[in-house]
């Protein structure tokens, strides 16, 4: 009797844990993006804008947003790291890729960046949100501008979608955020992911 009553405990009580990379080239705000996300949901306070160092390795941020538990991997975007950002492939269950939208000079390179981590069979089928950071500035493209710019009507069967961001201000990005926890929650990635790890779906 107790185990079912601690099964449907579980059941009601307990919030699904989410694996989400963040990536991008050096300096497109991905840090900054992950301290605005602390201060929108949770007490603590993120580190001010001013204070963020150029990430080498790795940043983890753990959230409750929604009715789920996220793990944020913010990886270094650096040319000499990004090798290591395949290592999480195979273990996200999405990927939130930002774009510092106030520098085209850089869009070359976020494309050719984001092309390659796209045709890696590790990330078959994740979601995608990709952030047009830096909002906050003049300069900045919108996101659809992005969006065309990137053009990738060629993806396979994955759900994404293009949102205009402020890490410094926090424009867009709880909208965003919470979008892709409702597409992780259905998507065929949590799926494969669930049944690799031999567990069943809420």
């Amino acid at each position: 009797m107790f185990s079912l009553f601690y099964g449907l405990w579980k059941y009601i009580f307990s919030k699904t844990e989410f694996h989400v990379l963040i990536l991008g080239i050096d300096k497109a705000g991905k840090t900054t993006l992950l301290e605005k996300l602390k201060s929108l949901y949770s007490n603590l306070e993120g580190l001010s804008p001013d204070r963020i160092v150029p990430t080498v390795g790795l940043n983890i941020g753990r959230l409750e947003v929604l009715n789920a538990k996220l793990v944020f991997w913010d990886l270094g975007g650096q040319p000499g790291l990004r090798s290591i950002w395949e290592k999480y492939y195979e273990e996200a269950h999405a990927v939130i890729y930002v774009i510092d939208a106030a520098c085209p000079s850089k869009f070359e390179d976020s494309k050719s960046a984001l092309e390659k981590v796209l045709r890696h069979e590790d990330l078959q089928g994740a979601p995608l949100l990709v952030l047009a950071n830096k909002q906050d500035l003049s300069e900045a493209v919108s996101a659809e501008e992005l969006s065309r710019y990137l053009d990738l009507k060629k993806l396979d069967e994955r759900v994404y979608m293009f949102e205009a961001v402020s890490g410094y201000d926090g424009m867009g990005i709880k909208d965003s955020v919470e979008w892709l926890v409702d597409i992780m929650e259905r998507s065929k990635r949590t799926e494969t992911l669930r049944a690799r790890a031999g567990v069943r779906g809420p």
